[in-house]
């Protein structure tokens, strides 16, 4: 299992009249956790891409349990619990505030694709290489 933890500050421009992150804008905090979590294991969105592969999402879920508000400093915590198969990834994510509440949940599913053909396909060799360390009985 690979867990990964970035912060993200609320903007106002982030918020509606309540004073509440608009629940639409979780898919971008989830989106920088997922990039973080990468960039973490020392490979990036653009080392991916420059194999050839690119990762859409297919699939999001969140659950929002307390709102986060203007000028909160959050923690988005990433976390890969399964070895990607075959051309699945699953990023499970979890947001807090500063004071270690947790806010939302949610999970994203995205498909490994050939950028060129949008066939699917298996993760690459150079993301497998920096997984595997918190995988070790995967090949």
């Amino acid at each position: 299992m690979y867990t990964s933890e970035t912060q993200v500050r609320v903007r106002y421009a982030e918020t509606d009249q309540m004073n509440i992150v608009y629940h639409g804008n979780y898919a971008q905090y989830f989106e920088v956790g997922r990039v973080e979590a990468i960039r973490q294991l020392g490979f990036s969105y653009k080392d991916l891409e420059s194999t050839g592969i690119i990762m859409p999402v297919i699939e999001w879920t969140a659950k929002f349990l307390r709102p986060a508000h203007y000028d909160d400093l959050l923690t988005v915590r990433t976390t890969l619990k399964d070895w990607p198969v075959d051309h699945r990834i699953e990023f499970h994510q979890e947001v807090y505030n500063q004071r270690g509440k947790l806010l939302t949940t949610g999970l994203v599913r995205l498909y490994f694709l050939v950028a060129k053909t949008m066939e699917k396909t298996s993760m690459p060799p150079e993301m497998a290489d920096r997984l595997r360390p918190w995988f070790p009985s995967e090949p």
